[in-house]
């Protein structure tokens, strides 16, 4: 056997082999790591031993941190700086180095948001009609590799949309509800062709040599539930999702979903549509990752340790023995499909030390059998 990086000295398999065997819900020699670590400058501290000034690193420490703590990570980005900034359509948008929200839209009425809508359909036809696979292939290896060069061989795990959040979360929940009845058509007409244009974008970038795995982010829930009836999902949301999904099946990729909050009742569905798991699971909307893997055991589960109340204000210990349970009682070692992971990011308020006992407890549990 070849050499490997190694997050502990006990590591048996190597971290592709790790997250293939995760993915597939086969047995593991420990718990797989994954996580996204861009914005928590005391975290990129610990681990590279540096001091920084607020967010004075750059994507070559991150990097170190990934390296040194996870089998898979979501792409790596400087930070984003403070600031505001208004793209071509008059958005105003507002940085907070890791955070960015809107804070302006161009429009106030279900007129103004039909016609900025008209220009984004415009663009994506412009799109589909001049779209080139190799140039496509060009910029998505480019930016790939330029990431996984800073992060070893950890697993990077990109993004894929059909950016059914794109338009109610550019409008606004409220007068997207007014926008989608009164115009239907142009929420189907946006969706099929965003949903072509990036079918297209997979066909020519596709590489399974480069990762396994894709998610598919697409908020549309709180922590009630899902914000559209099922009635609405089944017309503008779950049939896009199922070709992207079959795209990425097409090439040997396993497809993760994600939204936050509280999307049970969209699980069955998302299932039917092909989706091979699901991240960030967040157990105060009710969504218990061992009652998730239990319910639905081969399906794969990440991002279940409480971002918030426990990885921001709980103990390194309280932070162990949740993870200790989630590897427990989903059988995770025998099983695999189950990564551990917070159930939103490594944000700025989380201590360095309860992000090392996340990691450090997923090395605690070893597999006899390898």
């Amino acid at each position: 056997m070849g050499a490997y990086e190694q997050i502990f000295p006990q590591d048996k398999i190597s971290k592709r082999e790790r997250v293939e065997l995760t993915l597939s819900c086969e047995s593991v020699d420990r718990a797989a790591l994954h996580e996204q670590l861009s914005y928590n400058p005391r975290v990129i501290s610990e681990y590279t031993g540096k001091h920084f000034d607020g967010y004075t690193y750059g994507i070559a420490e991150i990097g170190v941190v990934v390296q040194n703590t996870l089998d898979m990570s979501f792409p790596i980005r400087d930070p984003l700086g403070t600031g505001e900034t208004t793209d071509e359509d008059g958005f105003v948008y507002r940085l907070d180095n890791w955070t960015r929200w809107r804070a302006g839209r161009p429009f106030s009425d279900t007129a103004g948001a039909a016609s900025w809508l008209e220009k984004v359909i415009g663009r994506k036809e412009t799109a589909l009609r001049e779209f080139s696979p190799d140039h496509a292939a060009d910029n998505y290896r480019r930016d790939f590799n330029a990431i996984q060069m800073h992060i070893g061989e950890t697993v990077l795990c990109g993004f894929s949309k059909t950016d059914f959040d794109f338009v109610f979360d550019s409008m606004g929940l409220e007068l997207y509800s007014y926008f989608s009845a009164d115009h239907p058509d142009f929420i189907e007409r946006f969706m099929e062709l965003s949903t072509e244009l990036e079918i297209r974008r997979v066909a020519a970038v596709a590489d399974r040599k480069l990762s396994p795995v894709i998610l598919i982010p697409e908020d549309f829930a709180t922590k009630q539930g899902p914000i559209f009836s099922p009635g609405f999902l089944e017309r503008f949301h779950f049939p896009y999702v199922k070709r992207l999904t079959r795209a990425w099946h097409d090439h040997g990729y396993k497809v993760l979903y994600h939204s936050d909050g509280n999307y049970k009742k969209s699980i069955p569905p998302l299932i039917e549509c092909g989706v091979d798991g699901f991240y960030c699971l967040e157990p105060n909307c009710c969504m218990d990752v061992v009652e998730l893997k239990t319910t639905w055991p081969q399906i794969v589960w990440a991002g279940g340790v409480d971002g918030v109340d426990l990885m921001e204000r709980g103990s390194p210990g309280q932070v162990r023995e949740e993870v200790r349970r989630h590897i427990r009682e989903t059988d995770a070692l025998a099983n695999g499909g189950m990564f551990v992971a917070t159930s939103s990011e490594i944000s700025p308020t989380i201590p360095p030390e309860n992000f090392r006992a996340m990691v450090d407890a997923a090395g605690e549990f070893r597999n006899s059998q390898f």
